[in-house]
């Protein structure tokens, strides 16, 4: 089967060609990150009118690079949430206005599941029960995966995602947006165990995330010793270069700290790590030694697979048609959809809606 992909969640328009759901033929992307460096942020109108411009230069790119033509697309995989309401209508209107002109079914996909989704290409198969960390710059959870199509969020932030936090904390240091990779390059120069950073604990004691408290303790320990962020057009201090260490170090005990306490609860088979955070090498590196430890298989996606994209999109879609699942022309956007939990109560699955923080 034959799946074309789209994304635009947020600020990248993407599409894909995938097989089978795990042999990607083409996967184009078209980066915002230009755009809206100037505002340190994403700008909703500005990301919506982009996808407007882009979606279609974007599928005809991906038909061309399998070398398919839209006769021999078998369905479509459209994003249809969560993400920004404006750039989430582009994908969905276009992926809609496609599927009734060429006949073909197509299904909504939840963006966090297609990152779920997005180790299925250069990793064995996944041993169930897994564990699934989602990692950007909107989301950070852990999930409980007994079987595929199944979740339950044993952990989600309280506030901040934790690329949000490095967004955040890029701008206090005077770095460039996006902020992620910024401090991880800094932090390859600076001392990790300079500054003790807090982990935040959660006062009704459940195992979730919370990044704003360490943002604070950062902006304190800046204005406590007279740091000033660097300028533009000059080289970081040593001081910057180390708190950008210290907290990226923070960020990693806090994620799997967690992750490995809950292990010892729910005793998974496989661990993925996915999102635009996972790009992140010390993450990875801290991840794959804490799998060592737990005697755990640990999947990464590949960096062009980790950020935004439709390949993610279409693997996750195809799992959903087939078990002869489609959307309907009445389907739209949702800014705050969820994934399903299911809950075995007197031994039937019983269907259960879980909210997790945008």
């Amino acid at each position: 089967m034959l799946i074309l992909g789209i994304e635009s969640s947020c600020d990248e328009t993407a599409a894909a060609v995938v097989r089978d759901g795990i042999e990607i033929l083409s996967s184009v992307i078209s980066s915002q990150i230009e755009l809206h460096k100037p505002f340190g942020g994403v700008v909703p109108e500005l990301a919506a009118r982009e996808h407007l411009e882009k979606i279609d230069p974007m599928v005809d790119e991906a038909l061309a690079r399998a070398n398919v033509s839209l006769a021999e697309i078998d369905a479509i995989a459209v994003t249809q949430g969560p993400g920004l309401i404006a750039s989430l209508l582009v994908g969905v209107c276009y992926a809609k206005a496609l599927a009734f002109g060429l006949d073909i079914p197509f299904v909504g996909v939840n963006h966090i599941e297609g990152h779920v989704y997005s180790i299925a290409f250069e990793n064995p198969a996944v041993e169930y029960p897994a564990f699934a960390l989602i990692v950007s710059g909107g989301h950070t959870n852990l999930f409980y995966i007994p079987e595929p199509g199944k979740y339950k969020v044993v952990s989600r932030t309280r506030d901040d995602a934790a690329g949000e936090a490095f967004d955040k904390v890029a701008k206090m240091l005077g770095l460039e947006y996006p902020g992620g990779p910024e401090i991880e390059k800094l932090a390859v120069e600076g001392d990790a165990r300079k500054i003790k950073f807090p982990v935040a604990k959660i006062s009704d004691g459940r195992p979730d995330f919370s990044f704003s408290g360490l943002k604070t303790a950062v902006s304190r320990y800046l204005r406590e010793n007279e740091i000033a962020p660097t300028a533009k057009g000059e080289s970081p201090s040593p001081e910057i270069k180390d708190i950008a260490a210290s907290f990226q170090a923070t960020v990693i005990k806090s994620l799997l700290g967690t992750t490995e306490k809950m292990a010892a609860e729910y005793h998974p088979k496989t661990l993925i790590v996915a999102g635009g955070v996972a790009c992140n090498n010390a993450l990875r590196e801290a991840a794959a030694t804490l799998g060592a430890k737990l005697n755990l298989p640990v999947y990464f996606p590949s960096k062009h697979l980790s950020t935004d994209n439709a390949a993610m999109i279409a693997a996750a879609g195809y799992f959903h048609l087939r078990r002869g699942e489609r959307s309907d022309l009445r389907m739209t956007a949702d800014v705050s959809m969820r994934l399903q939990n299911f809950e075995n109560e007197d031994g039937e699955l019983k269907r259960k809606k879980v909210r997790y923080r945008l």
